[in-house]
């Protein structure tokens, strides 16, 4: 707490407000659309990467949370002050910082992926402001952002390189996926079933517990979509500039969409387990990897086509 006192004292309106802004690049938002670009439009070997580092990321952090049960710097001592605008999304337990953690996976991946020391020099110091701003906003203290980073770093450095094998090994793929898939359904199988402790917050269990069926349903889905998207569609990744613009646009449209539309009904459908989250998910992951990349050969051609007529005019 001393060291959040040290940064209390120095806040001020302009500090506040980079750090407010910078900090959002922790997101889960952002994470979904750097790993989609990632599969769409770049690689699909290096997306699956990213979306299994945060997966198994975040099944790790949101176990961590409900077990350690560590409050928040401003109720462990109510003297404390936050910048308030970080409030909103500084719910549930404190240890570990989950925004320190989804921005080494995604920035510290993308270092990893690019193999360029320009490009890991940025990235690190992205990864390292978003950790700082979440102890300057004052809703981490420096235990929580240090921990969400070494698990953030660990599974990026540990996914890599089996990731990598398995590129050139279908099987392998196969066996990595099957085998989250197995871990996300344990998970939920452990926390729906454990008996927590009565002094657990209600709300962050509920929230855990949800979290490990939007896991496992991504995950599910994800083990199901791959043999099937790598025999019958093979997508290419490569496209003329407006056709990758178009790829991830109305694909993050689409899946916003999905996730909206289908929230209540599989909701009423369950009555309200957490269930329908896992259900949710599992459609959102497949139409990821199955149903929006059936347009992108018409996406390619149509650009292509273009290209083609205004050459021959020329």
């Amino acid at each position: 707490m001393k060291f959040l006192y040290m940064l209390e004292a120095i806040r001020n309106p302009v500090l506040d407000a980079f750090f407010s802004t910078v900090t959002h690049l922790g997101a889960e938002t952002v994470f979904i659309i750097v790993a989609v670009t990632m599969f769409w439009c770049i690689s699909k070997k290096d997306g699956y990467y990213l979306l299994f580092a945060g997966f198994m990321g975040t099944l790790v952090n949101q176990f961590l949370k409900v077990i350690c049960k560590v409050p928040r710097p401003w109720i462990k001592d109510p003297s404390f002050t936050i910048v308030e605008n970080a409030r909103a999304a500084a719910t549930g337990y404190s240890f570990p910082s989950g925004h320190s953690q989804t921005a080494v996976t995604v920035f510290a991946g993308i270092a990893l992926i690019a193999k360029r020391k320009a490009v890991s020099i940025i990235c690190t110091l992205i990864f390292l402001t978003v950790a700082f701003s979440r102890m300057y906003l004052g809703v981490h203290t420096p235990a929580d952002v240090l921990t969400g980073l070494a698990v953030g770093l660990v599974m990026v450095t540990a996914l890599y390189p089996l990731f990598n094998m398995a590129d050139k090994k279908p099987h392998l793929m196969t066996a990595l996926m099957n085998i989250t898939a197995v871990i996300s359904i344990a998970a939920v199988v452990f926390a729906e079933s454990y008996s927590w402790p009565k002094d657990t917050d209600p709300r962050n269990l509920s929230s855990m517990i949800k979290n490990c069926w939007i896991l496992s349903g991504a995950a599910l889905a994800i083990a199901v979509s791959y043999p099937i998207e790598h025999k019958f569609i093979d997508f290419d990744v490569k496209a003329p500039l407006p056709a990758q613009v178009l790829k991830v646009s109305l694909g993050l449209i689409l899946i916003l969409v999905t996730k909206t539309v289908l929230n209540a009904p599989l909701l009423a459908l369950f009555n309200g387990h957490n269930a329908a989250h896992g259900v949710r998910y599992f459609i959102v992951a497949a139409v990821i990897i199955l149903v929006w990349p059936l347009t992108f050969p018409y996406l390619t051609r149509i650009f292509t086509k273009d290209k083609g007529s205004r050459t021959e005019k020329d």
